[in-house]
């Protein structure tokens, strides 16, 4: 298993209270062996201007999901894990319903991880694909 150790969903959504996740109504919904899937609503707090998904909006479900589980990688006792760099390319519009996200790793090193974020419509057609790159970091490092 690629987890550092086991985590369940309900666990990883009360860790996320009181973030943007929250705000934004993100919720986590399946762990499986090497991948983290979830979804966010399309709708007021996600909209652009014109009543469609924000392309921002898009990234923050694809960061979130690659930043957790680079997270549930390491122990979290002894590090954390920070987003370097975060790429995304928007292919489809989505004017409400969900957008659903499962993120893959690409490359697990002992100090980066690089994930990949596949982004769909409640039709299971591609709305966006993004990539993350995160450096794992000591905890002393980040409490500096």
């Amino acid at each position: 298993m690629l987890w550092f150790k086991e985590y369940t969903v309900e666990a990883l959504q009360e860790y996320s209270k009181n973030t943007i996740l929250e705000h934004l109504g993100i919720e986590l919904t399946k762990i499986g062996e090497d991948y983290l899937e979830g979804r966010m609503p399309v709708n007021e707090k996600t909209h652009r201007p014109g009543g469609i998904l924000h392309g921002g909006a898009s990234v923050v479900l694809a960061e979130s999901l690659g930043s957790l589980a680079a997270w549930m990688c390491v122990d979290p006792e002894k590090y954390d894990t920070v987003g370097m760099e975060v790429n995304a390319n928007h292919v489809r519009s989505v004017h409400n319903g969900c957008v659903y996200g499962k993120t893959t790793p690409l490359h697990i090193g002992r100090r980066t991880h690089i994930w990949e974020m596949i982004l769909t419509n409640e039709q299971g057609k591609l709305v966006c694909i993004s990539r993350i790159t995160m450096a794992v970091v000591p905890k002393a490092d980040i409490a500096q």
